[in-house]
């Protein structure tokens, strides 16, 4: 007599259960795909706002720089390791952005190899403008009614889920 062949011992999903596979991977590069075209069009509204008020010395990545940056006061590899930049040339901007005058730096006490950097009085006032064209933003899609279906928190809370996702794979290579 011929024995079965071995079964496949990992839980089997009910087929008619799982939504349309094909369809979840279309929306999931679609999504991709929206993600990278909002953050071009974002970096260039900071880009026209910058030109409106006659700020043409900062770049947009490096006004969403001290945008993110704030009131903290970090070393350059936190910037990234935080989410703060998510360029490669940290290094280099924040050497410009130190050169205009928008962050102070100085060697960490601890650590001599570290630079601490935070915002001087003319980055906060960039950090501000920033900010001020945001909340602009924030107030016409509340009253234009964009953020409403979904709620905004629940894109929120999606988004969340794929970057602990992302990172859960990334930490997974390593």
């Amino acid at each position: 007599m011929i024995s079965p062949a071995p079964r496949d011992m990992r839980p089997q999903a009910d087929v008619q259960a799982l939504p349309d596979l094909a369809d979840t991977t279309e929306a999931y590069l679609e999504s991709l795909q929206l993600l990278e075209r909002l953050h071009r069009l974002m970096l260039d509204l900071v880009k026209d706002e910058f030109e409106r008020l006659g700020q043409h010395d900062l770049t947009p990545v490096q006004a969403m720089i001290l945008y993110n940056l704030g009131g903290a006061e970090v070393s350059a590899g936190e910037l990234r390791s935080r989410g703060m930049y998510q360029g490669s040339n940290v290094s280099y901007n924040l050497k410009k952005l130190v050169t205009m005058g928008y962050v102070h730096h100085e060697r960490s006490d601890m650590d001599r190899r570290s630079v601490r950097v935070k915002l001087t009085q003319e980055g906060q006032a960039i950090r501000d403008m920033v900010h001020r064209l945001f909340l602009r933003h924030a107030e016409g899609l509340a009253m234009s009614g964009v953020l409403e279906d979904p709620p905004l928190e629940q894109v929120n809370l999606q988004s969340r889920r794929i970057e602990r996702f992302w990172l859960e794979q990334i930490r997974y290579i390593y």
